[in-house]
């Protein structure tokens, strides 16, 4: 089908998507100028990553081409990952503060009938297809960038792709498609009940009563939250400590230990240093349990009618490492240099398809830098110090050091801290921190309304890490990362001198006033 011509609204293009995702034989989606030259870059894939590199590529002047199988650009974030997640967070979060205060205050008694895995889903599906219809309009008509849509790509070589019976050239060609689940490769991961988070939105048809979630990472943590706050009774099955795996760094232990800890105060079951066995039949092809070999080395059937693989992703080569001959790491994914580059002239990888975080900054900066490159620039791009987050029924962020790891580089470290650490001191009774998100947990509750650390080098009063749990303070991070991370850093005496929002979530703005007229720094 070819649109290049036509100017579809909204709501025409969420039907055009829907009736290409439900009708198996729908043809391509096709946005293409009529010119023969070879385009400056093919981006095979065109969720975040693609979408932000063709953009900022075409904005230069350059001439992208994005091939994507799905109908619709964005990838998999709007459509099965990060976008549901969200979703179902913010529901986790909401549906913990009425446990929590059923029957009190203005809160009813909590019904937990109506908290429902399913209901969340059907919420999700039924307004997923607003954000592809948006790509999609926009691409085309604001950022006038080129594409085929509903279409595979197939790699000839670094400069010839095929898609929608056509043969495309170019001059690069940049790898964009993305990952996908991790099978744990353990016996019985085909009987009906088990999913990930791709067939949990898309296939789930029955209401969990409990679940095993086998892995550590952060989609068993944010998810498992989820699960567990609608009702369903969750264990999670982790071989590593939470928050521990080599996916997440810079994760300061008192922090996680808050986390984890508020994670088996709301009554789930984590079980660290524990290796999944086996998922096991019962009797007529659904899952009955999970076999389970725990720390101590006994081991345990769970029983369970529903099991969720939290084992983390893969890239999505998609052979053509075979065609293109580009060096792969031990964890299947592309080496590629800060440019972006891979070790094949002219093709380069972004996303999830290289290492590092699988975030979307990440998604989106590389993309970015490997337009910016191929456009004549000499630019690159270091993810491997950025601010990080993950959901439970709080909102959990950090940026730069550990305590431990401060410790480690300088001879004087100075934690501001709250609720402060001081021996005898009764915290138990402190209403602190509070802010927007946990004031009615500071008033009745103050055990969960949150903690948050600041960690500054002594000698240099610089800011070397912040971490906190509780609400809204995510936005601040990003900020916070941009300015301890330039040459000149930011100091307590910076920070201290902002003006901030009261109460702010993080209360490090005020905090760092109350100490930094010190001229030799202490803890507070």
């Amino acid at each position: 089908m070819d649109i290049r011509n036509q100017h579809l609204n909204l709501g025409e293009w969420m039907e055009l998507i829907d009736r290409s995702l439900t009708e198996p034989d729908s043809e391509p989606l096709v946005n293409l100028v009529d010119d023969p030259e070879p385009y400056d870059a093919i981006f095979v894939g065109g969720g975040a990553g693609g979408r932000f590199g063709a953009a900022y590529m075409r904005a230069m002047g350059g001439r992208p081409l994005i091939i994507d199988s799905w109908p619709f650009l964005g990838g998999s974030c709007p459509h099965q990952a990060c976008v549901p997640h969200h979703l179902f967070s913010e529901a986790a979060e909401e549906l913990d503060r009425m446990r929590w205060f059923s029957d009190e205050l203005f809160f009813p008694k909590f019904d937990a009938s109506r908290a429902s895995i399913l209901d969340m889903i059907k919420l999700f599906l039924d307004g997923r297809g607003s954000a592809h219809a948006f790509m999609n309009w926009q691409t085309k008509e604001q950022l006038d960038v080129e594409y085929v849509l509903n279409a595979r790509a197939t790699v000839i070589d670094k400069n010839t792709v095929q898609a929608a019976g056509r043969t495309f050239t170019t001059r690069n060609l940049i790898l964009a498609m993305g990952a996908r689940p991790v099978d744990p490769g353990i016996p019985g991961l085909d009987l009906r009940g088990v999913y990930d988070f791709v067939s949990l939105v898309e296939e789930l048809d029955y209401e969990p009563t409990r679940c095993v979630i086998i892995g550590g990472s952060k989609v068993a943590m944010e998810y498992g939250s989820f699960f567990h706050a609608t009702g369903c009774e969750t264990t999670i099955v982790s071989r590593s400590p939470l928050m521990r795996t080599k996916a997440l760094h810079h994760v300061d232990e008192e922090l996680r230990r808050y986390v984890v800890d508020g994670m088996r105060k709301r009554g789930m079951t984590i079980l660290e240093g524990a290796h999944p066995v086996s998922v096991n039949d019962n009797g007529s092809g659904a899952v009955a349990s999970v076999t389970v070999r725990l720390a101590s080395g006994e081991t345990v059937d769970l029983e369970t009618d529903f099991v969720f693989l939290g084992t983390g992703e893969r890239p999505q080569l998609q052979g053509t490492q075979e065609t293109l001959g580009y060096e792969v790491n031990e964890a299947g994914r592309i080496v590629v240099n800060k440019r972006m580059q891979t070790s094949v002239p002219g093709v380069y990888a972004i996303g999830d398809m290289i290492g590092g975080p699988m975030e979307m900054f990440k998604a989106r900066k590389s993309g970015v830098c490997a337009s910016r490159n191929i456009m004549g620039e000499d630019l690159e791009f270091d993810y491997t110090e950025f601010p990080d987050f993950l959901h439970t029924t709080y909102e959990v962020t950090w940026v730069g050091l550990t305590e431990e790891e401060a410790r480690e580089r300088f001879d004087d470290v100075i934690i501001i801290r709250m609720p402060p650490y001081v021996e005898g001191l009764d915290t138990e009774n402190l209403p602190l921190p509070c802010a927007e998100g946990t004031m009615l947990y500071a008033f009745s509750k103050p055990e969960l309304s949150g903690f948050q650390k600041l960690v500054v080098d002594g000698a240099s009063r610089r800011i070397v890490g912040a971490h906190h749990v509780g609400y809204g303070a995510k936005d601040a991070f990003q900020y916070i990362d941009h300015l301890i991370h330039r040459p000149e850093g930011l100091t307590i005496d910076q920070l201290g001198w902002m003006n901030e929002l009261f109460l702010n979530p993080e209360h490090f703005v005020q905090l760092s006033r109350l100490r930094a007229g010190k001229p030799k720094l202490t803890h507070l």
